[in-house]
């Protein structure tokens, strides 16, 4: 599925349809995790800083309508016409209804999570609720969790056995660097997490 960003007058036209689609409950908004060099920034598109500064960026989240074809991502022009606050609240109550579940990977003694193949798999971390659910099924006080591209997510205990985190890393990298599948890029580090929150990062850049 391609992401779409638009800035015209005839996509002014197309977001009110989606808006008025999306109230109606046809299309829903969610928060896409996208990399700080995102093309969208420049378009215009509607992000919050996740990692980073603006000087800085290393990991964003914008703001789209999952169509059908494609993600029609909001840009500051259409919040003109629609309530910011109402459109972040329903965002990420949407993401928090969309279902995803972690997987034990037995090869790996149960010690290392998966939730891939869904569309928002990788933006579950953005939930506490759902992340804590990792923290109990590792009994880990702090984790690691790599999400290189779109759709892509993997968990471990930060301080698992050294062998065990140098596997770990090496499935990111493998990932992060096979665009077999066309799932888009986000980030080439691991995220550290404490109840379910985001404390931290480890950059994985050579």
């Amino acid at each position: 599925m391609s992401d779409t960003v638009h800035g015209d007058e005839k996509s002014k036209e197309e977001i009110e349809k989606l808006a008025q689609q999306a109230e109606s409950g046809a299309y829903k908004i969610y928060p896409i995790l996208k990399p700080g060099d995102w093309v969208g920034i420049k378009a215009g598109a509607v992000k919050s800083n996740l990692i980073g500064t603006e000087e800085d960026l290393k990991v964003v989240v914008g703001f789209g309508y999952d169509t059908p074809d494609n993600f029609v991502f909001l840009t500051h022009q259409h919040l003109e016409k629609l309530d910011p606050d109402e459109v972040l609240q329903e965002a990420f109550k949407n993401l928090e209804e969309f279902e995803t579940e972690f997987t034990a990977v037995e090869k790996l003694d149960n010690k290392v999570l998966t939730s891939s193949g869904l569309d928002f798999c990788s933006e579950r971390i953005l939930s506490a609720k759902h992340m804590r659910k990792a923290h109990e099924m590792l009994g880990a006080e702090e984790i690691l969790v790599s999400i290189p591209r779109r759709t892509c997510m993997m968990v471990v205990a930060r301080h698992a056995d050294t062998q065990l985190l140098g596997t770990f890393i090496n499935l990111h990298v493998g990932t992060w660097e096979d665009d077999s599948y066309g799932n888009a890029p986000i980030a080439n580090l691991l995220f550290v997490l404490k109840e379910g929150q985001i404390v931290g990062t480890i950059p994985l850049e050579k």
